[in-house]
């Protein structure tokens, strides 16, 4: 059987073809119609008789980030019109007092209340639904979200029929159909970025579908930020469950082929051009959040738990007023790219730095010719040296955020490096955190798409309780549970098992030094997920390669840079392990 991955980026769209055992990848430029790059990687690739074909797209993330999603209303009880504005009245920055937050999704003059009322208990005041005010017409989305809904969605069923019969045209988002969670602005803030994306995300899953049909290629199912991949109608129904597509796969790819080489316990470590995404994996599974922002709005829905920075290859190097020296968040980008591309590129780049050190070779992918010279004069007044110590700390700091800050030794955790540039810092990283293994796959710079080909079908399914746990009754078997004290204001996910309790008291204990073992536990959700698993699938090496460094290794995917200290070899996988001698 063959199998098919192909994730869009910003600047190139990657496929892997996974046939028999035996990895084909190819690259090709993102189109502005993403459609057309999925098709265009598929053929550069070589597909054909496909079995089963995963991609991951940013068509929601664009949408969001760049503002450009749909004309969206939004309902809610009367007098609390605007939930979307007064969000939770914290400052955007700690210490920064003008320091702006992010627009609403919808402004203030499309937000309308209907009257009603329902509490904790039940109903509190009959729903008037002559009392919801009209809404123009040109609206192509709209977002319900009223209070304690999550528990009570009966007044919310009715406001979402009566929306639906008055605009047949506009599409209609609830919030118990999409964040049934207590906690009203972060319910309201999903359900309003979920309608927000439902037109422009459902044109191009339609698009998509129709652009592979007439490609001969089966439909695709497309990556959740679960880390889980859906049918394209899934993902239409709830766009904003794909708002962590790409990066979602990388952690899949990263956590099966980490289980592959016999490591459980990884930290993956993602970095491309502009970026790096870093996510824990315990288990032989990425770590999940049920809540996490994008572009400044929290999104409550299940994803993979990733911390990002901005500090990738192509993050141009700088100096602040003070003259100490700084590496991104801006980013050189593709075009025209570092200066040892030569494509008119002149500001100081990571990449331009790892080309002076003799960390990279003089031609990329087989076919882009790096220009050490450009590479030297851009970098005049820098030491390239101190460029990639100052891009490795600002890595190390995510790093640590997901390991130290969680209550995780670093030195039971291999780092997984992966995205163009991940291999070339990885073994510094490990020095520097404690971890002594290092697992670089052969299909390194196209993981996320091979995490693809690799993803279960995933359904995440979530029950608000907000109930004592001994009043709970009875729980499914497998699952998550969120838990609290009676009084405080977070909780503590932990997985269901017969004495909850226990485990949480012992997991309080862990992460807070202490356990209040007389004081009443509360039940605030259960969540489950539905799952089919990936079809099973193993990887087959071209070579075998031994390294001892320092030395500079090409894969077939990826480039390594093995510095002094550093041993090892490619397993039967083709996916290199070292370690610390």
């Amino acid at each position: 059987m063959a199998f098919l991955g192909v994730d869009v980026g910003g600047t190139f769209t990657d496929a892997v073809l996974l046939d028999e055992g035996r990895v084909a990848t190819a690259k090709v430029l993102t189109a502005r119609r993403q459609e057309e790059s999925v098709v265009a990687a598929a053929r550069a690739v070589g597909a054909a008789d496909v079995e089963r074909f995963a991609h991951g797209t940013t068509v929601a993330t664009n949408a969001l980030l760049e503002r450009k999603g749909a004309r969206t209303a939004f309902v809610t009880n009367a007098g609390f019109e605007h939930l979307l504005h007064l969000r939770r009245q914290a400052r955007a920055h700690l210490y920064r007092l003008c320091a702006p937050q992010p627009e609403p999704l919808v402004p203030l003059e499309r937000c309308f209340g209907v009257r009603g009322r329902m509490g904790p208990d039940g109903e509190l005041e009959p729903l008037a639904l002559e009392t919801l005010p009209g809404i123009e017409a040109e609206v192509e989305a709209v977002a319900v979200c009223l209070l304690h809904a999550d528990r009570h969605p009966e007044h919310e069923r009715l406001v979402a029929a009566e929306l639906r019969r008055r605009h047949p045209n506009a599409r209609v988002f609830a919030s118990h159909e999409v964040a049934p969670e207590f906690r009203e602005y972060e319910r309201a803030s999903t359900t309003a970025a979920d309608a927000y994306l439902g037109p422009a995300a459902g044109r191009y899953l339609s698009a998509l579908a129709a652009a592979c049909a007439a490609a001969g290629l089966p439909e695709p199912l497309v990556m959740r930020s679960s880390g889980g991949v859906a049918t394209p109608r899934q993902a239409a129904e709830h766009p904003a469950t794909i708002l962590v597509s790409g990066p979602a796969a990388g952690a899949v790819g990263a956590a099966r082929l980490a289980a592959l080489a016999g490591l459980e316990n990884a930290i993956g470590l993602d970095m491309g051009g502009t970026s790096t995404d870093v996510c824990l994996i315990a288990g032989g599974r990425a770590e999940r959040t049920s809540e996490r922002p994008v572009g400044g709005l929290p999104i409550r829905l299940p994803s993979v738990d990733i911390h990002t920075v901005g500090a990738g290859g192509g993050s141009l190097v700088w100096r602040d007023r003070g003259g100490a020296l700084r590496v991104g968040p801006q980013s050189a980008g593709a075009d025209p790219g570092p200066a040892c591309y030569g494509r008119g590129g002149t500001k100081p780049t990571v990449t331009d730095a790892n080309l002076v050190l003799g960390r990279l070779p003089l031609r990329l992918a087989g076919a882009v010719e790096l220009d050490r010279g450009a590479a030297e004069r851009a970098l005049e007044g820098f030491d390239p040296a101190a460029v990639v110590d100052v891009v490795n700390a600002e890595m190390l700091r995510a790093l640590r955020v997901v390991s130290v800050e969680r209550g995780h030794d670093p030195a039971e955790f291999a780092l997984v490096a992966f995205g163009g540039a991940g291999p070339l810092h990885v073994c510094e990283l490990a020095d520097e955190l404690g971890s002594t293994t290092v697992i670089v796959p052969e299909a390194a710079g196209v993981l996320s798409a091979l995490g693809l080909v690799m993803s279960d079908e995933r359904r995440d399914s979530v029950r608000s309780f907000l109930v004592p746990l001994g009043d709970a009754g009875e729980l499914p078997d497998e699952g998550e549970a969120d838990l609290r004290y009676r009084g405080q204001s977070f909780e503590l996910t932990i997985p269901l098992q017969r004495d909850l309790a226990t485990a949480f008291h012992r997991a309080h204990d862990e992460l807070y030094g202490f356990a209040d073992r007389d004081r009443e536990i509360e039940l605030v959700a259960v969540r489950t997920a539905e799952t089919r698993p990936a079809p099973q699938v193993d990887l087959v090496a071209e070579s075998h390669v031994v390294v001892d460094g320092p030395e500079l290794v090409a894969l077939a995917g990826a480039t390594v840079w093995v510095p002094a200290g550093w041993s090892g070899a490619t397993d039967a996988r083709g996916t290199m392990l070292l370690r610390r001698r």
